[in-house]
């Protein structure tokens, strides 16, 4: 399959609808995603819907992959916590924009977690970090980070996730229970204040 060309029809698709900025759908255009998605739905990789990646998991649909990296406003260095790596490919797409080396995210399932710690090797992001264990706890060792993300629903941000983000730092996560809404956060010395935008719908954190 043209893998390449699907890719490039998709983002410019999405830049049209999504308004993206050229960072963004740069960092979009250059990551493999289909090398992310399993074998047998490899061929729906570059269709704008989320694909299931097993342990009851999913690939989040391109468009919201685009929308979360814009509304973190990421830049070089800038250093990122996500909170549920799955298959790696969202991992991959920050680590376009702030470098590899600057990744660190956790993920519940060992088995998703060693599958994409070798995908992001294999595809040339082998320098994001990736560890195993509860994502409500963050990963505490490497804080504090200037982002922080949630690819998976919560009820509020994890409690040590943002105390693990510097003030003046960035948080984005789907929040609710029944209903999700996209949630960014900044962080200050009085608390988060908060933006909310559309609704979603993700797999909840484990």
């Amino acid at each position: 399959m043209d893998f390449e060309g699907e890719r490039r029809e998709m983002v410019e698709a999405l830049t049209t609808r999504e308004s993206l900025s050229e960072q963004t759908a740069r960092a979009m255009r250059t990551v493999p995603r289909h090398e992310f998605v399993p074998e047998p739905r490899r061929e729906y990789a570059y269709v704008d819907r989320p694909l299931p990646i097993g342990e009851g998991q999913t690939i989040s649909a391109p468009h919201m992959v685009a929308i979360m990296t814009d509304l973190l406003e990421l830049s070089p260095g800038t250093t990122v916590l996500e909170i549920g790596t799955g298959c790696g490919d969202h991992a991959a797409v920050t680590a376009e924009v702030v470098g590899a080396e600057n990744v660190y995210t956790v993920e519940y399932h060992r088995r998703l977690a060693e599958t994409a710690r070798e995908t992001l090797e294999r595809t040339g992001y082998g320098e994001v970090s990736v560890r195993v264990g509860d994502g409500r706890d963050g990963w505490p060792e490497h804080a504090s980070y200037d982002r922080a993300y949630l690819t998976c629903a919560a009820s509020d941000f994890p409690k040590q996730v943002v105390e693990q983000v510097r003030d003046g730092g960035v948080l984005l996560a789907p929040l609710g229970d029944t209903t999700q809404v996209l949630t960014r956060a900044t962080k200050t010395e009085t608390g988060l204040q908060r933006e909310r935008y559309s609704r979603v719908r993700f797999v909840p954190l484990k």
